[in-house]
């Protein structure tokens, strides 16, 4: 594997795993994620990396929310899908969408014992209430469906993200990537030195 087809192949990834549901401007959108299941949480973030600076998408510390810490754009806005966040589902519901909330969204956990470490990253495209979005997700299984079911039930526009598994693949596979390319060069060097030459053995009589 050379550094192209490496390079392609990461690159084919990345997409595979970053791709993602749109929502219409107005749906309740469910961004997913999971926690390691029977162990306490003792702290989620889920914030948007460009506007961390000015506060969080959703806030939870010591069993309950903070809205103070939040965006001011997100407050009032966001809920946990499951308030008892049973076998480590510590998925939110963002309500009431618009194109402002297009973007990147982490989440982040730490549990007993654990220091805080990102658990997903999904990506949500918001389209103008007035388009047709894509692969729009609800409860019944239908594309696009009525928008008041969609809104009940809070699964509209559910996002695929980059797991923590696929960013693990993805350094694996560089750290290889550049172990396989290290050998190849150090073969090509050694196949271009010049061989020694042979000894003058005389030949016998």
């Amino acid at each position: 594997m050379d550094s192209s087809i490496a390079t392609s192949f990461v690159s084919f990834l990345i997409f595979s795993l970053t791709s993602a549901f749109e929502a219409k401007s107005g749906d309740d959108v469910t961004l997913q994620c999971q926690s390691p299941r029977h162990e306490a949480i003792t702290l989620l973030e889920w914030s948007r990396p460009d506007l961390k600076k000015d506060g969080y998408v959703f806030f939870y510390r010591n069993n309950r929310s903070y809205e103070k810490y939040q965006h001011p754009s997100f407050r009032g806005r966001v809920q946990l899908r499951d308030p008892e966040m049973k076998d480590g589902n510590v998925s939110v519901i963002l309500k009431n969408v618009t194109i402002n909330d297009t973007g990147t969204y982490e989440c982040r956990v730490s549990v007993i014992g654990k220091g805080l470490k990102l658990r997903n990253t999904t990506y949500l495209k918001v389209e103008d209430s007035g388009h047709t979005a894509g692969n729009t997700w609800t409860e019944e299984g239908k594309d696009g469906g009525d928008k008041d079911e969609g809104k009940k039930d809070g699964h509209t526009g559910m996002v695929v993200g980059l797991s923590v598994t696929g960013v693990v693949l993805l350094l694996l596979l560089g750290i290889f990537s550049f172990i396989y390319n290290r050998k190849h060069k150090e073969a090509m060097m050694m196949s271009h030195q010049r061989p020694p030459e042979r000894e003058n053995v005389p030949l016998q009589e």
